[in-house]
């Protein structure tokens, strides 16, 4: 039980750290699939 506490612990201080690198990441992926289905419903007009 002390186990899974403490990696869920850290497993917080890294999203606390990072969480502006992954919104980064996720505003990507987001940004490159909207992209996506805009080019394909585009070309098919």
């Amino acid at each position: 039980m002390q186990t899974l506490q403490a990696g869920y612990r850290g497993l917080s201080l890294l999203i606390d750290i990072n969480w502006d690198r992954i919104f980064y990441i996720g505003t990507l992926v987001v940004g490159l699939l909207a992209g996506a289905f805009l080019g394909s419903v585009l070309t098919s007009i």
